[in-house]
């Protein structure tokens, strides 16, 4: 695109405008005074699975976002408690919430030196949007608002015309579609990550092996082994690298909790992802400094195909929801402080007041009562009993769920279920392809506003596992997506959850907490940030 285009004068006393930010504030490692470093500064964190792609265009979830937070920086990064700080913009402005210029850093480079411009946002951006790309997380620009971005993903505009210009080298215009007060709050998702066009281009799908992959984030790719370890180290053209003080990274990729469990009391790991959630009290007794279970802004949830029988039926889904015992499940089951989750909204959402759902008025005989109603209504019973598959993704904790919830549907229901698990890149392929009738899923919201979960079963979305189609439901979070009254759009982000509520093409189980296991000589890990954030850049490792 052109540059040197100007800028038209933004007037503070008619518009929002956030202006410039502190440069001291960063995610680097903030060491106190007098703190004695270890002087090996290595760290070996766990993630939960292999990365399906590193690719910020193909990340699909936390396995893959952890690593490429360290690799990859976009405008803005979160500090500890999951507020925007500069990232590559070190200053912003706005014009009515709809028009945004960011001054990129001069200093900011790529791993191999190259400058990082505005222009590689606009390469980035318009290749996430490219329906050719076959982007996984396209979506989250046209959530995001970003001017025609729905229309190119559709294949009706050409992706130049998205809504992002180069005004100048370090000067970057975003134009959005509508109003969105907190977009600035949306940037440090990977899915706006910025890559290296010519990498890209050299080496095709091979650009993000070792000694080819070129980011812009403080660590680079060392070494990857699939589903043993992917190794980093620091890149010396990070505009912050001088405040960096893990000299290396290590992600290794465990699926099963009590592996990873066992390896870290073997000091092989430095933090978890998780912990068997049977261990708790055992954890709790024997090294109750390293437990934490801070609330997280993530739901855990069954999604129902609703294309195909018996769950394209909704009354044979709303009984399948009825019948899940939430207190059970968090109770029970898990037992690390979990909360029944009876909304998709998970209850620390940034200003999200719900009313109080239908199901929390009943007791869970009387749910189980009417669920009985419904099925038989649908034509399910004695005679013609429910068979369902049930499939998730390879974790003891999802297993034990699984278990948990096919008892129940087979007590009060007298379903068949057959439980099916599978690794995480078959459980995706599975999902992608519609391959089964009810999935076990869970989503970590992206920002920290209600429609990062919400929009999620808008018919168009790519995320929508169950394929759920509403056209009420996709009236309320569009209405809600134009509305500047925050009271206003509470109510309609209540109406979609009341149709997620009365239709059931998921049924929420349990709010997230983020347990997890970590050194009590590491520190700098934010684990108040709601949406688990986490920058290996923060961290350091004490003397001991």
């Amino acid at each position: 695109m052109p540059q040197g285009k100007s800028f038209p004068l933004l007037s503070y006393s008619v518009c929002a405008a956030l202006v410039a930010l502190s440069l001291g504030q960063t995610n680097a490692a903030q060491v106190p005074a007098g703190t004695q470093l270890a002087a090996k500064q290595e760290i070996v964190r766990h993630i939960k699975d292999e990365p399906a792609s590193l690719d910020p265009v193909k990340v699909i979830g936390l396995p893959e976002a952890q690593v490429a937070r360290d690799l990859f920086e976009g405008l803005v990064n979160q500090d500890a408690q999951g507020k925007s700080i500069p990232g590559v913009a070190e200053s912003w402005q706005n014009q009515n919430n709809q028009v945004y210029l960011f001054t990129l850093r001069k200093d900011a480079k790529w791993s191999n030196g190259d400058p990082v411009t505005a222009q590689d946002f606009v390469y980035s951006w318009q290749r996430l949007v490219d329906p050719k790309g076959l982007s996984s997380g396209a979506w989250f620009a046209g959530l995001a608002g970003i001017q025609n971005a729905d229309a190119i993903i559709a294949g009706k505009m050409p992706v130049d015309k998205l809504g992002v210009t180069a005004v100048s080298p370090t000067q970057l215009r975003v134009t959005l579609d509508k109003p969105v007060p907190y977009f600035v709050s949306l940037l440090a998702n990977f899915s706006l990550f910025p890559v290296h066009k010519a990498t890209v281009e050299k080496y095709g799908e091979d650009w993000t092996k070792p000694g080819n992959l070129v980011g812009n984030g403080a660590y680079v790719l060392k070494e990857r082994v699939v589903n043993e370890k992917l190794v980093l180290e620091p890149n010396p053209h990070y505009w912050d690298h001088a405040r960096t003080v893990l000299t290396k990274v290590t992600f290794v990729p465990i699926n099963k909790e009590s592996n990873a469990t066992k390896r870290y009391l073997a000091d092989d790991i430095d933090i978890t992802e998780s912990f068997p959630k049977d261990q708790y009290k055992k954890l709790m007794h024997d090294i109750p400094g390293q437990v934490y279970t801070p609330y997280q802004l993530g739901t855990y949830y069954y999604a129902f195909n609703t294309r195909r029988a018996p769950t394209d039926d909704a009354r044979v889904r709303l009984a399948l929801s009825m019948s899940i015992d939430r207190a059970v499940i968090s109770d029970k089951v898990l037992g690390t402080g979990e909360k029944p989750a009876w909304h998709f909204t998970p209850d620390v959402t940034n200003g999200w007041k719900p009313v109080k759902s239908e199901m929390q008025q009943y007791s869970q005989e009387e749910l189980n009562a009417q669920a009985k109603g419904l099925l038989a209504a649908a034509g399910y019973g004695p005679s013609k009993p429910l068979h369902l598959t049930l499939l998730y993704n390879t974790s003891e904790s999802h297993q034990k769920i699984a278990i948990a919830v096919a008892s129940m549907w087979k007590k009060t229901l007298g379903a068949d279920v057959k439980l099916v698990n599978q690794e995480w890149k078959t459980y995706i392929d599975s999902r992608n392809t519609g391959n089964f009738d009810v999935i076990r899923a869970s989503w970590v919201g992206d920002y920290n506003e209600a429609s990062t979960f919400l929009s999620l079963l808008t018919s168009t979305h790519n995320s929508n596992i169950s394929k759920f189609s509403n056209a009420d439901y996709d009236k309320a979070i569009a209405d809600a997506s134009r509305e500047t009254n925050d009271a206003q759009r509470n109510n309609d982000y209540n109406k979609a959850e009341q149709i997620i509520a009365e239709q059931a093409p998921i049924a929420p189980i349990y709010q997230y907490t983020n347990g997890r296991l970590i050194k009590p000589w590491v520190k700098g890990y934010p684990i108040e940030n709601p949406e688990d954030v986490a920058y290996s850049q923060e961290m350091y490792i004490l003397k001991h």
